[in-house]
């Protein structure tokens, strides 16, 4: 199985871990490493749309040849899916995707899920383990959302209206989503806003497993057919953290409601390890 590792930075030792290096972006990276700028790319818009910009490139590059129904896969260099084993001991309550036990290389090595595993048989797409976006400070809340608070004050005291839809306006523009929400084509528009609204646990990150060509084939065109409209919408002249890389937290939020609707999911477990710090 294939697992590129998406990064920005040329880290040598991504190797070791017996994954695929994969840089992003317009940067200059070492000669093993593999690079979005070879091949049909959206390497100039990284800064906007961070780990998508892999997908644009697998789409367009890599899909095409990948044996069928041959599993193949993602993390980034933070995040990494791990094995079953671990599930419950990795906090996706206070810390996402916290674990104490790594101190080194080897650790987080042994961890990786690196082979498909037989409780996928019957799935097609394996995704993150999924967080809560619940809010856990209400001065938060009042900092961040306060114009979903007084469009609905309810939102303080009910924890369903906590839900997709008031993390993405609290990080990422009170406006922004429900703007690209209204040229999703029609086929997904209200199952998009229904899921958006109706959960709270988030299986974010932009990186899955799969194996099913024709299904990512389908999942990449829905994407970026969608994005390059959201682009002309919120363009490129995008300031901060949580706007500038919105086509990202679109992608973060699209994922999870496009392969539960229209493929067999199982969750996984995955891991916060930053490897530039071991």
């Amino acid at each position: 199985m294939k697992i590129y590792c998406i990064t920005h930075k040329p880290l040598s030792i991504i190797q070791k871990l017996n994954l695929i290096p994969f840089g992003v972006g317009t940067s200059n990276f070492p000669n093993d490493f593999m690079v979005e700028t070879n091949g049909q790319n959206i390497a100039n818009k990284n800064m906007y749309y961070s780990e998508t910009s892999f997908h644009y490139w697998y789409w367009k590059n890599a899909l095409k040849n990948k044996p069928k129904n041959q599993w193949f896969g993602m993390c980034q260099y933070r995040r990494y899916f791990v094995k079953y084993e671990y599930r419950n001991l990795i906090d996706n309550l206070k810390n996402q995707g916290s674990y104490s036990g790594i101190n080194n290389l080897e650790d987080l090595k042994k961890m990786l899920q690196l082979q498909p595993s037989n409780e996928w048989n019957n799935y097609d797409i394996i995704l993150c383990e999924p967080w809560s976006v619940k809010i856990k400070n209400k001065t938060k809340l009042f900092k961040k959302g306060l114009r979903s608070l007084i469009n609905d004050p309810t939102i303080l005291f009910n924890e369903k209206k906590q839900n997709i839809k008031l993390h993405f306006e609290m990080f990422h523009g009170y406006e922004n989503l429900q703007k690209a929400i209204e040229i999703l084509p029609e086929k997904d528009r209200d199952d998009f806003l229904n899921y958006i609204s109706s959960n709270n646990m988030l299986p974010g990150h932009c990186i899955f497993f799969a194996k099913n060509n024709d299904l990512v084939n389908n999942f990449y065109s829905d994407l970026f057919y969608w994005l390059s409209k959201c682009e002309k919408v919120f363009g490129f002249n995008l300031k901060g953290y949580g706007n500038q890389r919105i086509y990202s937290f679109l992608t973060e939020r699209y994922m999870p409601f496009w392969f539960n609707k229209y493929s067999k999911v199982k969750y996984w477990p995955w891991v916060y390890c930053d490897i530039t710090r071991l």
